[in-house]
């Protein structure tokens, strides 16, 4: 059990607790993304179902589905980022659909997405038939892969795929639609008819032996899913585990921290890291490549966004070094044309040349105009996450490193903004320009405050 949990002592632990019948009814993965609280996630639910060691290869059915992530005792809630997976899995499915793990890679890729659309979760609720088609298309491209991937390790005749080029078109279709679906039908923020839904879930006996209930990102709460987690998590049922995955679990409640026990999940070292990109992303080559968050494995999936880092980069120096000309301006005009405090305008004058220098064709002279590139070199930010990575090099790239308090002050002023906007989007669904325009606005406001400008 677990054996596909690399460089992870958090791992070890769980094993012992399982084999000791000491694991706790809910339990918290903390830790980094990037870091295997996911997969440990899916692995314990296998593992509590098998009635046989939970062996990773065990051939009991239990596993079978679990493996596939098929098993109707598993259920999975909250938003991440599926489709940069997926994208990776869809490429080695596309040249080795014939290798059982590459199948397995990419079913399982699939399916962690729609675990998200199941109906346990969607029932009744009025957003169910606008995700419906999306849903109904993925599985039925699914159920091919999963007909050649039985049939496959079977030995069966039928295993040959059914046309030239079968691999590449039913992989083009599930990731087409899956970024769709990552888009339009999973919310930033766990809403709380879901977690009403999942605790009714959670209550209903088991088919195996006991269910797990994963919620990832479990911070990205709306209030009144908190206090409805809280029900649970204060009366949890005998048969069923809970399972939170969180990279910032102080932003949850302590009521609820205080009934979960935790497991710590480290950031991994770049050579274990690269040994999770060779053994479970099937990269052909050495993983080598820019860190992203602290991760080659963020870097090395964002080689399949249609958006990338160095893309977004100059888009977020371009914003930030706008924002910055136009406060400096504005404390000019409020001083009758004195210069601007030293720091403020010397933070500017930095941030400009950084544009100037980026890869941009030009530095647009109009607010308007910088907007208008912005999403135009984000492709409108249309694919699901494109966004928040913005966001993340906005913050980057007007950080500075500066000690002095007035450029602290900033600093905060610019974390302030970013977060606002991170919460707009993941909560509200507010359009992309909207929300420019409103850090804008922002940013300056903030601006004057800073420097008792009415």
């Amino acid at each position: 059990m677990f054996d596909n949990i690399l460089g992870q002592d958090a791992a070890v632990l769980l094993a012992r607790d399982i084999a000791a019948s000491a694991l706790a009814p809910s339990v918290l993965f903390r830790g980094p993304a990037a870091s295997g609280k996911g997969t440990a996630a899916l692995e314990l639910a296998r593992g509590l179902s098998c009635a046989r060691g939970g062996e990773w290869n065990c051939a009991c059915p239990d596993c079978a589905r679990h493996r596939l992530l098929y098993h109707p005792d598993l259920l999975a809630l909250g938003a991440r980022s599926f489709s940069p997976e997926i994208a990776a899995a869809a490429r080695v499915f596309s040249r080795e659909y014939a290798d059982t793990p590459a199948r397995l890679f990419f079913i399982r890729a699939a399916r962690k997405l729609l675990l998200r659309a199941g109906s346990a979760l969607w029932e009744d609720d009025p957003g169910a038939k606008k995700i419906a088609p999306l849903v109904e298309a993925l599985d039925a491209d699914l159920n091919e892969v999963l007909a050649f991937h039985g049939a496959a390790d079977s030995g069966g005749e039928e295993a040959a795929p059914p046309e030239d080029g079968w691999a590449e078109k039913i992989a083009g279709s599930i990731l087409k639609n899956a970024w769709k679906l990552e888009a339009e039908g999973i919310p930033g923020q766990i809403p709380v008819a879901q977690i009403r839904r999942a605790s009714f879930w959670c209550r209903m006996a088991p088919l195996s032996r006991r269910k797990v209930l994963l919620i990832e990102n479990a911070e990205r709460m709306q209030d009144g899913a908190r206090n409805a987690l809280l029900k649970i998590l204060e009366e949890p049922p005998p048969t069923a585990v809970i399972v939170l995955c969180s990279a910032h679990p102080a932003a949850l409640l302590p009521t609820v921290l205080s009934r979960l026990r935790p497991y710590y999940f480290a950031r991994r070292d770049a050579a274990v890291e690269r040994e999770v990109i060779r053994r479970v992303f099937r990269a052909r080559t050495d993983p080598e490549g820019p860190a992203r968050n602290g991760s080659l494995i963020f870097g090395y999936l964002e080689r399949f966004l249609p958006v990338s880092g160095e893309t977004l980069a100059p888009l977020a120096v371009l914003f930030a070094a706008s924002l910055a000309a136009r406060a400096r301006r504005l404390l000019q005009a409020a001083r009758n044309g004195a210069a601007p405090p030293a720091l403020l305008a010397a933070r500017a004058a930095r941030m400009e040349e950084a544009a100037r220098g980026a890869a941009l064709p030009a530095v647009p002279a109009t607010a308007e105009a910088v907007l208008r590139a912005i999403r135009e070199g984000a492709d409108n930010f249309e694919a699901p996450g494109v966004f928040e990575r913005f966001l993340e090099a906005v913050l980057e790239a007007a950080g500075g490193a500066g000690a002095a308090e007035e450029d602290g002050a900033i600093r905060d002023i610019w974390s302030g903004v970013v977060n606002g906007a991170a919460v707009a989007v993941r909560t509200y669904n507010m359009a992309v320009p909207l929300i420019l325009e409103r850090m804008g606005t922002e940013f300056l406001q903030r601006v004057r405050a800073l420097y008792g400008i009415g």
